[in-house]
């Protein structure tokens, strides 16, 4: 069943001779419960697209839809985890007020909203941090917090902008394998963007390869790959080295 739909969106910032288009004509379903990872080249307009799915900015021309609703402004049931997860989260709250921040506008209830906070701290590894502030904790536990914030909130879609670009390389697979998890346990839709190809194929059930800028899809790819995915198997395995060599030829293609 498709949840979003994309139909020929196209984004333009300014006008007249200092116009520049960041995304044209592209069009694109994601179905409820997959991962879509979103790749291509750096400044090609992965964010840009992004933010216009999360009604963060207006399309010049196409149509976001979403539960069979347009989006105009930013949806009640879709979440966003940004790449600077320092910003994204207040410094001087604890990791318990910042999980629950967003589920005020819920109105659940004291009660309701501790336990979805613990529920939501347990699948990110993050039950003996919560009295701490997100100073006090390193990056990747930063934005494994986060990540908890959004399950906590219980979106029907799970936006996520190079969420792991920042965090060392250790971190990164961990977080990958949590993400991974998350989406198991929890049924999560996830479209997710990257620049960098091992993660797109080792997490995506689909790739979207994007062009060099102006962003249009040049193609994709299906994720034949094993379940559940492991770090050393899964990219140890031949049709992992297939897919990169696949996605590469994409992105480095002529235009």
């Amino acid at each position: 069943m498709s949840l979003l739909e994309i139909n020929g969106l196209r984004k333009v910032y300014g006008g007249g001779a200092q116009a520049r288009t960041a995304v044209e004509d592209l069009t694109l379903e994601v179905t409820e419960g997959e991962v879509v990872c979103v790749v291509g080249p750096s400044g090609c307009g992965k964010t840009t697209l992004l933010r216009c799915i999360a009604g963060l900015l207006p399309p010049t021309a196409g149509t976001l839809i979403l539960r069979g609703r347009p989006i105009v402004r930013p949806p009640a049931d879709m979440a966003f985890i940004f790449q600077e997860y320092n910003r994204s989260l207040f410094p001087w709250m604890t990791m318990r007020q910042n999980i629950g921040f967003p589920l005020r506008r819920l109105r659940l209830g004291r009660d309701a909203e501790r336990r979805r906070v613990d529920e939501a701290a347990a699948s990110v590894g993050l039950t003996g941090s919560l009295d701490l502030r997100p100073w006090q904790l390193s990056g990747g536990m930063q934005q494994r917090a986060a990540i908890g914030r959004a399950l906590a909130y219980q979106p029907s879609i799970l936006l996520m902008d190079e969420p792991f670009a920042s965090i060392d390389a250790q971190a990164r697979a961990d977080l990958e394998d949590l993400t991974l998890h998350l989406c198991r346990t929890f049924q999560m839709t996830v479209l997710f963007v990257t620049h960098d190809i091992d993660e797109s194929i080792y997490l995506g059930d689909r790739v979207v390869v994007l062009s060099r800028s102006p962003a249009r899809i040049r193609g994709i790819l299906a994720v034949d790959l094993a379940k559940p995915r492991n770090q050393v198997a899964t990219k140890g395995d031949a049709g992992f080295s297939r897919l990169r060599a696949e996605v590469h030829r994409l992105i480095a293609g002529p235009d």
